[in-house]
């Protein structure tokens, strides 16, 4: 089945597309306000990136997350299309929207429509309640002025009304005894208001709590048998009451088996463990211990003596309010009186577990009576009915918000979603860039947000580009550190310099300034010119390896050699000089082979290298610099060419696909256009150098007379002394 919001196929448009190349690929023109009205032919096949996320772009969030209608947090091709429609059809001239104005003026709205006209309206009434009646233009400042726009205004059409949307006092004490009960909600001018759901449930509670209450009246002995003292009285019989119930299960068990009355007195280490500590202190750590002491035989609770330390206040309490009033005055508490007191308490507890309208208990069962006998809600929903009458009129100031944004931000989109002509004209950053990075003598463009590294660098790896992750921190203004994981590309200069730890600065594209470190690299050919000296850099630093740890063992050797040496000469003083062993006789044959054997490495050493030369001696002037470069290119030209085929293949698509782009076309950061993303330190042209350095390396005279020798050599060999310096050889080297 065919997707009816997909576009349609090229071949069936009759809109005559223009196409620019870049990145290696045809990327379409948007020059004019047809080409915008005409998306929707376009091919999707066309569109170099399909989706993008709300998230980590350097575009209003807003305008976003106007576009993304669904809310999924991802922007595509059928909503990109419907903004593009709806904007047009709002304008008189579409093309409008390829200037980018943060400014929209009046006269630029298509009043033809019934949308647009409301439209129109709604603009005005902003402007108008803003103090610019006769401006010509609105805003984005404007338009987001909602507290403003709306102060003047009594209704304003969002279903929320403030106490005074009403003239009557008694409406407007209503409406904030409906706020303190159940809170309340901001209007468009952010005031504090009530909804039609919190007046419903308002009153409904206030129904409910007053025909709750009035059952405690009609049954008052029973529910409330201490009076008015009823609530204070349960409450501090519920706070005793699990304390009390388990002095006399423990009394029951004792009397079962008086072998557990130890244990249920609690132990005397746990005694111990307190007198330890600051008695004061530790009154909160007995509170788990019993009631009073456990004793064999029906004897009361006690009430006053003998209470644990820490339930004294609560048995106080008890005693005074729950007791005495109902038992007189009394030292002990019998468990069938404990009973005669918890069934006097059944019926309010019972009643208070079917309370219904809690809320309204804020305001007392008095103040709930007279709302009820007011019959004020009719009243109160006449005005919520105003205030929705109005609802049309104010939605379309967010449809103005909404064209104002599109205005300024839309074209900037679509040049980073259906083409990427931002990125590749390199006049202003893309979306995605979101600065640029300072390190190693390079400024590097190509920035990109990165949540998950490890993640990212994953699918980024594919893009054949090197990436170096970095952690930024910026400290803002008000004290707070803030945190970001960026992705940079290094497109020209090398990679000896860049590794995990080293340091950097990042600017965001507000101009910020961030610390920013190496995490992570993923490395890739950079350049054919570190291609070209990589095998030679290797090859040195191998024979530097290899040297240093040469080195590294001669000096091992040497200091092992020492140690046994001082070892021997103590060995020496304490047995004696006659008991070390006689030193054994040097061995001639052995020698002599050990000689002959660095003989016969040398001598096929210096034949090859003979060989070597006398072949190159052999050549014609001419040819002996096509040696070199022969010789040169048959080090240096795999890396090259493999270092080529990969620069072919880097491309930008999974560093974008890695955070959630789906982008569509193989958009090649080629040679040329990566030495353009970063750029190596260089002079200004103007500048003035100076090559006298005071601090440089000494240069000896061997390498000056080296190449003298050289010269002189050549010169010798070409004029008369090629049979010479065969002969030489010949004699030296045996060929």
């Amino acid at each position: 089945m065919t997707d009816k919001n997909a576009p349609t196929n090229i071949n069936n448009s009759r809109h005559p597309w223009k196409f620019f190349r870049a990145g290696g690929f045809d990327q379409v023109c948007l020059e004019s306000g047809q080409d915008l009205s005409a998306l929707d032919q376009l091919d999707q096949k066309l569109w170099i990136a399909l989706s993008c996320p709300v998230e980590g772009l350097e575009f209003d969030r807003k305008t976003l997350e106007m576009i993304d209608s669904n809310g999924d947090g991802r922007i595509r091709v059928p909503e990109v299309i419907a903004a593009v429609k709806w904007a047009t059809s709002m304008l008189r001239n579409p093309d409008d929207i390829l200037k980018g104005a943060s400014e929209l003026p009046l006269t630029a709205i298509d009043d033809g429509s019934l949308e647009g006209r409301q439209l129109l309206a709604s603009a005005k009434h902003i402007l108008a309640n803003l103090g610019k009646k006769d401006y010509p233009a609105i805003s984005l400042t404007d338009t987001t002025d909602t507290a403003r726009i709306f102060a003047q205004t009594r209704f304003n059409g969002d279903g929320v009304i403030p106490p005074d949307s009403s003239d009557d006092p008694e409406i407007r004490k209503i409406i904030v005894d409906i706020m303190e009960c159940l809170g309340g909600d901001h209007d468009r001018s952010e005031k504090q208001g009530v909804s039609k759901k919190k007046v419903d449930q308002f009153f409904a509670d206030i129904q409910a709590y007053s025909a709750w209450w009035q059952e405690s009246e009609t049954q008052d002995a029973t529910i409330k048998p201490l009076g008015a003292a009823t609530e204070s009285a349960a409450a501090a019989f519920s706070q005793i009451r699990p304390k009390v119930e388990d002095y006399y299960a423990r009394c029951h068990l004792a009397a079962f088996d008086a072998r557990a009355l130890s244990a249920l007195n609690r132990q005397e280490t746990e005694y111990i463990a307190i007198a330890e500590k600051s008695l004061s202190s530790a009154v909160d750590e007995v509170s788990g211990f019993p009631l009073a002491m456990i004793v064999l035989g029906n004897r009361p609770l006690p009430l006053r003596d003998g209470i644990n330390p820490a339930w004294t206040v609560p048995m106080e309490n008890f005693t005074n309010t729950v007791v005495q009033p109902l038992l007189g005055n009394r030292d002990g508490l019998m468990e069938t009186e404990w009973r005669q007191v918890r069934s006097i308490f059944a019926p309010y507890h019972a009643w208070q577990s079917r309370k219904e309208g809690a809320s309204i208990e804020k305001i007392g069962i008095d103040r709930a009576r007279e709302i009820v006998a007011a019959n004020a809600k009719d009243a109160i929903d006449e005005l919520l009915a105003k205030d929705m009458a109005l609802a049309p009129e104010f939605d379309a100031i967010a449809s103005v918000d909404r064209l104002v944004r599109y205005h300024r931000d839309l074209f900037t989109l679509l040049k980073n979603f259906v083409s990427f002509s931002d990125f590749y004209n390199r006049k202003v950053k893309a979306l995605f860039q979101v600065g640029t990075l300072y390190l190693d003598g390079r400024s590097c463009d190509l920035c990109v947000r990165v949540d998950d590294i490890n993640k990212h660098a994953s699918l980024a790896t594919l893009s054949r580009t090197y990436l170096a992750y970095c952690c930024c921190t910026h400290n803002a203004a008000n004290g707070v550190t803030e945190e970001m994981n960026i992705a940079a590309a290094f497109t020209d200069g090398d990679a000896d310099y860049l590794m995990v730890g080293r340091n950097g600065v990042f600017y965001d594209r507000k101009g910020q300034d961030w610390d920013a470190t190496i995490a992570k690299v993923i490395e890739h050919p950079i350049s054919i010119r570190q291609a070209f000296w990589s095998p030679y850099k290797r090859i040195a630093k191998m024979i530097n390896e290899q040297i240093e740890k040469m080195a590294a063992s001669r000096d091992k050797a040497g200091i092992d050699k020492a140690s046994a040496g001082i070892a021997g000469g103590a060995q020496k003083i304490e047995v004696g000089i006659s008991t070390v062993p006689a030193k054994p006789p040097f061995d001639v044959a052995k020698f002599a082979g050990i000689f002959a054997a660095i003989g016969l490495a040398v001598g096929a050493i210096g034949t090859a290298l003979a060989a070597v030369i006398t072949g190159f001696m052999q050549l014609v002037w001419w040819q002996m610099p096509l040696a070199i470069a022969g010789i040169i290119m048959v080090v240096s030209g795999p890396s090259m060419i493999i270092a080529w085929l990969k620069l072919r293949h880097r491309t930008l698509g999974p560093i974008l696909d890695a955070n959630g782009w789906a982008v569509n076309a193989r958009a090649r950061i080629n040679i040329p256009f990566g030495r353009s993303l970063t750029k190596i330190a260089s002079l200004p042209p103007e500048a003035e150098r100076s090559l006298e350095d005071q601090f440089a390396d000494k240069k000896g005279k061997w390498p000056q007379i080296l190449v003298v020798i050289v010269i002189i050599s050549l010169l010798f060999y070409f004029l008369n002394g090629k049979a010479f310096v065969l002969k030489l050889l010949t004699d030296i080297f045996g060929i």
